[in-house]
């Protein structure tokens, strides 16, 4: 059995390098900052949502705006808007600051739901990310924000 190289491959995000891939715990991004292309601070990571029929991840969850929690905003953001910035060993949007602070957001009261192929195919657009949604999403994990109903796949 290969152990994982105990050398830490970004120490910032801890990401590691094992069997030769470069991996990355998603706890560790849970409260990170984000920054636009322009170098900007728009926002900080509030959940992951994954796909649960590819285990990839579909969209993070960005708090916005506000103070202390109050007055924030969520976005649902496509997980291929995001890149990595190895310089400064932190995530960094593919998008202006100015384009993510005018993105569409909800409440945290009121998540869309994402399993909805038309609110899907407008947050792709939105971001100028190509939607790859094919929304054959498995119903689960009704307790958890914006999870997938069994409805839910089915509205177009």
């Amino acid at each position: 059995m290969i152990s994982p190289d105990p050398r830490p491959a970004d120490e910032s995000l801890g990401a590691v390098e094992m069997h030769g891939h470069r991996v990355l715990a998603a706890s560790k991004l849970d409260g990170e900052t984000i920054y636009s292309s322009d170098g900007d601070d728009v926002g900080k990571i509030k959940e992951i949502m994954l796909d649960m029929n590819s285990g990839r991840i579909a969209y993070v969850v960005l708090s916005c705006g506000g103070f202390l929690g109050l007055g924030d905003k969520l976005l649902a953001v496509p997980w291929n808007a995001f890149v990595i910035d190895p310089e400064r060993k932190r995530l960094q949007m593919s998008i202006s600051s100015e384009r993510i602070k005018n993105a569409p957001a909800f409440d945290k009261d009121s998540w869309p739901s994402m399993t909805n192929r038309a609110w899907a195919n407008s947050v792709h657009e939105y971001y100028g990310i190509e939607s790859n949604v094919k929304l054959d999403i498995t119903s689960g994990g009704d307790n958890l924000p914006g999870a997938a109903t069994s409805t839910d796949a089915e509205s177009v």
